[in-house]
């Protein structure tokens, strides 16, 4: 048997090289030539941010999204300011020391002080570090923080300190507060009192007492019952006396505050709820500073 010999495989023409620049197609008859396409005319790469951002439905989604963001925060400040007039508190806290000295000195010393009448500036009550007569949150405020803080000492000094004794103290203090600023407000409706007086501002003028009540258990510590009982007698009677002459000018007619006779039954009845509201106040100093002191 003949075996044939295989012809010769004749290319047809010779073999070019593929970086030839006059090449115009790529052979891909010899399967070992192919080699990688350069990156010579592609653009340059693309984050997946960039082609996010370059998206004109991304971009409208993210004008909508943060216009809906702004509308939500407005709404909730809205909402907020209604219930918590954080923009009205910021003027019940404009204080100095030199305010602060002062109201300290009027709270507990009251009687030699004449003009008792807040001063407005176009129709708006001036910031308290201007007027002394102005009511203010930050002396209430610091004054029932030094009242828990020496409550925490005497109850320290007499081995009954506990932090659920202390938290039942704070708490019951606030509960007082609160049921005061209530009763109040009921009050002034009931009578039909057309006063400018907020419930923020009788928060600091019950707040006032705390005052008067840290001193008391303080004289208590240094000096015994005796010191309490003097001090507190003293407290009690100043705010007593400066809740009478600030509340007056806030809830009697105009003729009862320039001192004339009050006439009519509805100023009667606006001079009783003003002595109930300064007398209230020693009440609540006694009783919740007495047993503080033994």
């Amino acid at each position: 048997m003949e075996f044939r010999q295989q012809p010769e495989v004749r290319m047809r023409g010779p073999l070019m090289d593929p970086r030839d620049p006059g090449l115009l197609f790529e052979d891909t008859s010899a399967g070992g030539n192919r080699h990688k396409p350069s990156g010579v005319g592609k653009g340059p790469d693309v984050c997946p941010g960039q082609a996010l951002l370059s998206d004109p439905m991304s971009n409208l989604a993210l004008v909508y999204g943060s216009s809906l963001a702004s509308h939500g925060k407005e709404m909730m400040d809205k909402n907020l300011d209604r219930f918590i007039p954080i923009s009205k508190l910021k003027y019940y806290f404009a204080v100095d020391t030199v305010y602060v000295s002062k109201k300290l000195g009027l709270l507990v010393f009251p009687y030699m002080h004449d003009n008792w009448e807040v001063n407005y500036q176009q129709d708006t009550p001036v910031a308290p570090r201007f007027d002394i007569n102005a009511p203010d949150l930050y002396i209430p405020v610091m004054g029932f923080i030094t009242y828990i803080l020496v409550a925490g000492l005497a109850l320290g000094t007499q081995n009954r300190f506990s932090p659920e004794i202390l938290g039942i103290q704070a708490s019951s203090a606030l509960v007082w507060l609160i049921i005061e600023v209530l009763a109040v407000l009921l009050s002034l409706y009931l009578v039909a009192v057309n006063t400018d007086l907020t419930t923020i501002d009788l928060v600091a003028f019950s707040g006032y007492k705390y005052v008067g009540m840290f001193l008391g258990v303080l004289a208590g510590l240094l000096f015994g019952r005796t010191g309490y009982y003097l001090s507190l007698l003293w407290c009690c009677v100043s705010i007593f006396v400066f809740t009478i002459r600030t509340m007056r000018l806030k809830i009697l007619s105009e003729a009862a505050a320039e001192g004339r006779l009050v006439r009519g039954a509805k100023n009667q009845l606006r001079m009783y709820l003003t002595m109930a509201i300064a007398a209230a106040q020693p009440v609540f100093m006694y009783w919740l500073t007495f047993h503080l002191v033994r």
